[in-house]
């Protein structure tokens, strides 16, 4: 789904957080965000030595901070952040979504595979699928291929209801298939949310970052490191975070 403040995730000294972590919700944990990264604060990080964070300041925020997270051992550092949109209704519960609403999800999501317009970035070892005028995105509810990269596309997917890639020259040079409802989808709850390089405002549901951001996070990608992405919020001198 084609289509702006940064949130520091590391607040001043007295401030705590409250995390809520996973796509369908789970039990709060609480500690001082000085104490620890992000990453240790939450439930489930997907289990790899590589993780985005996507923060909000409140679910009706069109804007926040990407970050870029790796594991040695046991402890998680800060490699990278960004300024990042979401959709231009703002960010809702990912089990809860429903498609065409222009709203992100939140939760904790894999990066399965990328694609682009242009030419992976130098150092790109996640799968990259170049796009052609014959790729599409699936969008029709009553199609069998609904939330997948087609080419060409079927008869039982309509045009209308779907994204022709390379119409987008823009926000997919390069982009990342953010696996929400995609392994198992569901009918309505949404269909093509990538990580992809911002248009000229807030998404339909996607996360967009500058493209340079972009060119630099998808070469820093591994497969092996079983990078994952979490979407949520935090928000003021509560610091209140849900995933």
């Amino acid at each position: 789904m084609r289509s702006r403040t940064p949130v520091a995730l590391t607040a001043a000294a007295a401030v705590t957080a409250a995390l809520t972590v996973g796509s369908a919700g789970a039990a709060a944990v609480t500690a001082p965000r000085t104490q620890f990264p992000l990453p240790r604060l939450m439930r489930d990080t997907g289990g790899g030595t590589q993780l985005l964070t996507v923060t909000a300041p409140t679910l009706a925020s069109t804007t926040g901070t990407l970050v870029q997270w790796e594991k040695s051992g046991a402890t998680w550092k800060e490699v990278g952040s960004t300024p990042a949109r979401f959709g231009a209704k703002g960010l809702v519960e990912g089990a809860a979504r429903k498609q065409n609403t222009s709203t992100t999800p939140t939760g904790l999501f894999g990066l399965p595979f990328a694609f682009g317009n242009a030419a992976a970035p130098a150092g790109t070892t996640l799968a990259y699928r170049p796009v052609t005028s014959t790729s599409w995105w699936c969008e029709d509810v009553a199609s069998a291929s609904y939330n997948r990269w087609v080419s060409p596309l079927p008869k039982d997917c309509r045009a209308s209801e779907s994204e022709q890639l390379a119409d987008y020259p823009t926000q997919y040079a390069h982009a990342v298939v953010i696996d929400f409802n995609y392994a198992k989808p569901v009918k309505g709850r949404g269909a093509g949310i990538f990580l992809h390089v911002n248009g000229s405002g807030a998404t339909a549901g996607c996360v967009s970052v500058p493209a340079a951001a972009m060119n630099r996070v998808l070469a820093w990608l591994k497969p092996g490191a079983k990078p994952h992405i979490a979407i949520g919020t935090t928000g003021g001198t509560t610091a209140l975070l849900h995933y």
